[in-house]
């Protein structure tokens, strides 16, 4: 998965604008300018593209998080490096938009992806346990294009 197809996507989906996503760096601290954000939405082929760094991209999580849903409270960042799976992807972003189960039904649905509760919940676990399943491209692609058609719905 490219990490500018996330970003763009979540942007569109949920209508953010550049001050909002300057906002969304500032509330973690990291530096970025209006220029790189916007060379992220460029086709690949054009000479001005920039490529998200997974730096970039959990950054915009946990600022998005941070934006949508308030700082945590007992929770300081963590200087740790993680490594930044689909599987974190898809609970940082269900997180952040306060999505319950059964909008995330809705939203895989409208992505053209049936999933019972089970395979569900078995994206969601952590990756020791034994019915953990691996969130592959093609499933965080169709939640990301559900996500669009959701929040547009909703509108």
């Amino acid at each position: 998965m490219q990490t500018n197809e996330i970003v763009n996507k979540t942007i569109e989906a949920i209508g953010l604008n550049i001050d909002d996503l300057l906002e969304i760096y500032r509330l973690v601290d990291y530096k970025i300018d209006t220029d790189s954000i916007g060379k992220w939405s460029l086709p690949p082929d054009d000479d001005n593209f920039l490529l998200c760094s997974y730096e970039d991209l959990g950054n915009f999580l946990d600022g998005l998080i941070i934006l949508k849903r308030g700082a945590s409270a007992d929770e300081k960042r963590a200087d740790e490096i993680v490594e930044l799976t689909n599987n974190l992807i898809l609970k940082k972003l269900c997180i952040a938009l306060n999505l319950k189960e059964h909008d995330i039904e809705i939203i895989f649905a409208l992505g053209e992806i049936s999933l019972t509760k089970q395979q569900l919940s078995s994206l969601f676990r952590k990756e020791t346990h034994r019915n953990f399943k691996v969130c592959s491209d093609e499933l965080l692609m169709a939640f990301l294009d559900g996500l669009c058609e959701f929040y547009y719905a909703t509108e």
